[in-house]
């Protein structure tokens, strides 16, 4: 599987399978006002094409990440590639689920490469019960609404 590269966050939160991703790419007004609460913004803001790609395309978060500006500052595709790694920046990381998402997709990125880790981040978000595409953090199925644990 050929990833979008604009979906390669490098902090390691795959952008493919982000609530805010799936928002936008299934144009879901009632999903992105849920998220608008989640995040505290007005729902306008709940709108994204990937971590990498050019200024307002970014959710609000992520274009001032400062992971993102130093793996930019260093040349790097991510964290993964970084010695320093994890760093305050992760560990100051202000979302738990997305900084326990961090440090278990770093590592795996590490061991695997990025066609691989994308490959792996992709299958971990599917549906046990029915086999639909699960977003990051969603605790129930969107298709068969069985619960699930996606994180």
């Amino acid at each position: 599987m050929e990833a979008n590269p604009n979906w390669l966050a490098p902090c390691g939160l795959y952008c493919g399978v982000c609530g805010i991703m799936y928002a936008t790419r299934d144009d879901n007004p009632k999903f992105a006002e849920k998220l608008a609460t989640v995040y505290n913004l007005p729902v306008e803001e709940i709108h994204c094409a990937g971590c990498l790609a050019e200024g307002e395309e970014v959710f609000a978060y992520c274009r001032v990440c400062p992971i993102k500006s130093c793996v930019s500052t260093r040349g790097y595709e991510g964290c993964n590639e970084c010695d320093d790694w994890p760093c305050e920046s992760i560990e100051k990381f202000p979302m738990p689920v997305g900084k326990k998402v961090i440090m278990r997709a770093v590592p795996h990125w590490r061991e695997v490469g990025t066609e691989q880790w994308v490959a792996d981040e992709e299958a971990r978000y599917v549906c046990p019960s029915c086999g639909a595409k699960l977003f990051r953090g969603a605790k129930r199925c969107r298709q068969c609404k069985e619960p699930v644990d996606a994180d």
